[in-house]
């Protein structure tokens, strides 16, 4: 007998494209689609990405994504993605290792109206930085260095492939964890690390029952390591970075920065 519940048995819609993964979806669809419900984030209206397209006007790369190749590591649905492509991005590179969010991405570049010159890539963004000789004009990270076991190899490799880039993350911060027991609960024992000459702590981040929701989107092991604000931004100046915008963004899973930075 034939199992028919992968059928859509409606007229066709974009909200069944959203359905697909009804549950797991973390933003909203933008504002100018008010009749489609996914998630609650709203990230498709994010306010980062206007605010780094203005940094790096201010910061002498006239305008800012517009006319960019443009990098974006870890996608998640496409919302940033989609933001960047708005502003007129030459080309924006998606490379996605979640296999649910990179389906999600597909979703919201067919349902929003992406262009063709955006591309979703399936794969361990690490890996891929290592094997691509490309340089980009932008590098986007936006909510990844935390996920990572090795988070200065990825401030390494972005300094080897991009000119200027935005990131976005949560550190360390010992006030907020003295603050807020529940999520500084997860926080384990502090290591020394090394990579490429730069010398830091990390903090052992442990996800927990965050790992059983079907819509995870952390890192590939069951924990993490975070950095302390002072060392990100060490390790990008030790890394050729000279150019910096970095402003604390509230976040209710921490302390975090929006930097842009750029190389001479």
């Amino acid at each position: 007998m034939s199992d028919f519940k992968h059928y859509f048995g409606v007229p066709p819609s974009d909200q069944n494209a959203l359905d697909v993964f009804a549950g797991e979806w973390s933003s909203s669809p933008p504002a100018s689609r008010p009749e489609l419900k996914a998630g609650a984030t709203p990230l498709f209206d994010d306010p980062r990405i206007q605010w780094t397209h203005d940094r790096f006007n201010e910061m002498g790369l006239a305008g800012g994504f517009t006319g960019r190749d443009v990098l974006e590591l870890g996608p998640l649905e496409g919302a940033h993605t989609y933001l960047i492509d708005k502003l007129g991005a030459t080309s924006v590179t998606a490379v996605e290792a979640n296999t649910r969010a990179y389906l999600k991405c597909l979703i919201a570049k067919e349902t929003f109206g992406m262009s063709s010159k955006t591309r979703f890539l399936l794969g361990d963004v690490l890996s891929y930085l290592h094997a691509t000789d490309r340089v980009f004009d932008i590098t986007v990270a936006c909510g990844i260095l935390y996920h990572l076991t090795n988070p200065v190899e990825l401030l390494e490799l972005l300094a080897r492939r991009s000119r200027a880039i935005y990131l976005w993350t949560v550190f360390y911060d010992p006030e907020f964890v003295a603050k807020n027991p529940v999520p500084g609960a997860k926080f384990s024992e502090a290591l020394p690390m090394e990579h490429a000459g730069y010398k830091h702590t990390v903090h052992r981040f442990n996800y927990g029952p965050s790992l059983d929701w079907k819509g995870f989107c952390g890192g590939g092991e069951v924990y993490s390591y975070w950095m302390e604000k002072s060392e990100i931004v060490g390790a990008l100046e030790k890394f050729g970075f000279t150019d910096f915008r970095v402003e604390q963004h509230p976040n209710i899973h921490g302390s975090a920065l929006m930097l842009a930075a750029r190389k001479p």
